[in-house]
């Protein structure tokens, strides 16, 4: 099988149904959220096989789901197939979400993005579930999507952040606070 196509030279490219150019929103929503899967692959890489077992096979699954949000958002009709992301992969990452911030301290002001390199590369990763996000409300205005995806994308933020503490706090780092930070987050 032959990589290259040829079919996009002239700046469209293949959806499920049809063929968008490459700098639709629909296409800028996707490719996002392959760019995150990306950065979650990277992030996986910077994290110990043994202290974060369960950390690796969940964000592992999370790399499968991001395909997942990517193929719904690829199709231009739903009754093209049924969409893959559902409400239950939701409720499993606000599961994840409550695990891993047991392991945590608690936090009153917002945090600064670094610490070992596991917690900066996770960080990153909730950047662009953010950025991916918008995109995704983006393509909303204009055009029918699965809505399980925006709410599976602004949960996994949420976990990345978590997880992202998870990895300073398995490994002995402490968060920075933002000097200049309200308190804004309430106590446990």
């Amino acid at each position: 099988m032959r990589i290259y196509t040829r079919t996009g030279d002239a700046g469209q490219t293949g959806v499920i149904g049809g063929r968008v150019d490459k700098d639709d929103v629909r296409v800028e929503a996707y490719g996002t959220v392959d760019e995150l899967n990306c950065f979650v692959g990277q992030a996986m890489g910077f994290l110990d096989e043994e202290k974060f077992a369960d950390l690796l096979a969940d964000l592992l699954e999370i790399q499968h789901e991001l395909f997942d949000c990517g193929s719904d958002l690829a199709l231009l009709k739903q009754e093209l197939r049924p969409y893959k992301v559902t409400a239950e992969m939701v409720d499993r990452l606000e599961t994840l979400i409550d695990k891993y911030d047991a392991e945590t301290p608690d936090i009153k002001k917002f945090i600064l993005p670094g610490g070992v390199q596991a917690s900066s590369a996770l960080h990153v990763c909730r950047t662009v579930c953010r950025r991916a996000e918008r995109r995704v409300v983006t393509l909303a205005r204009t055009q029918p999507i699965n809505e399980q995806v925006r709410r599976y994308l602004n949960r996994l933020s949420d976990l990345f952040f978590t997880v992202a503490r998870l990895a300073n706090a398995r490994s002995g780092r402490q968060d920075v606070e933002y000097a200049r930070s309200a308190e804004v987050f309430r106590r446990k």
